[in-house]
């Protein structure tokens, strides 16, 4: 990537309060990378030594349950920032980050990052802003694992991945995720992933094709209870 006083990226993450010079000295010392899906950008317990900015692609965030399975916590998306709270407590990283399609992303040394937090409030308020975002966003996902049906929590995921990463040419999700990552974020086995996703078949909601799924009933699912 360019400049970082170019980058359109930067104006949707907390690095849109940073000011000229401060944007300047990021600039000289970031580090811009592509990877491709399913590479890892870092892992749970992983000493992290600065934040990356995603500047195209997606990638899962995931932890490790206490028998090993891969629970998906979060998707992240263009503009969002990764680390920023491994970096301000100074601990290891709670979840790994996984390339769900081809990625580029900018690395940004810790020091910068803790320079700016400490010399520019406003950047301070947006990063504690996005992190307590973060934390009501996961206490609405365990509300609705407890309030909501599989159905409705499936047609949720599938609606969420058409509304914020589109369709490909040929009309199926452009996010392709695994029926185990379907089961992880919904909160729910893999088999009652499997069998939900049938019943949407057979109701004429969704189109499938390996693991791709194509949309053919929005309102239906908008409404599903």
């Amino acid at each position: 990537m360019g400049d970082c006083e170019q980058c359109m990226v930067r104006k949707l993450s907390a690095l849109k309060v940073l000011k000229g010079e401060e944007i300047k000295s990021i600039s000289s010392c970031k580090v811009t990378k592509r990877i491709k899906k399913g590479e890892v950008i870092f892992k749970e317990g992983e000493m992290l030594n600065g934040v990356y900015c995603i500047s195209s692609g997606v990638c899962k965030l995931t932890k490790l349950t206490e028998k090993g399975k891969e629970q998906v916590v979060k998707l992240v998306v263009k503009g969002e920032l990764l680390g920023q709270r491994s970096v301000i407590l100074n601990q290891v990283a709670n979840l790994s980050a996984t390339a769900l399609n081809d990625m580029e992303y900018c690395y940004i040394p810790k020091q910068e990052i803790v320079k700016d937090l400490l010399e520019n409030n406003e950047f301070s308020f947006q990063v504690l802003r996005t992190m307590a975002e973060d934390l009501k966003e996961a206490e609405t996902a365990i509300i609705n694992m407890a309030q909501k049906s599989v159905r409705n929590r499936l047609a949720e995921i599938i609606l969420y991945l058409n509304d914020n990463f589109g369709v490909d040419d040929a009309n199926y999700l452009k996010v392709t995720l695994s029926r185990d990552d379907f089961a992880s974020i919904v909160g729910t086995a893999t088999e009652s992933v499997i069998r939900t996703l049938s019943q949407f078949k057979k109701e004429d909601l969704i189109k499938t094709s390996g693991k791709r799924i194509q949309i053919k009933d929005y309102d239906a699912l908008q409404m599903m209870e």
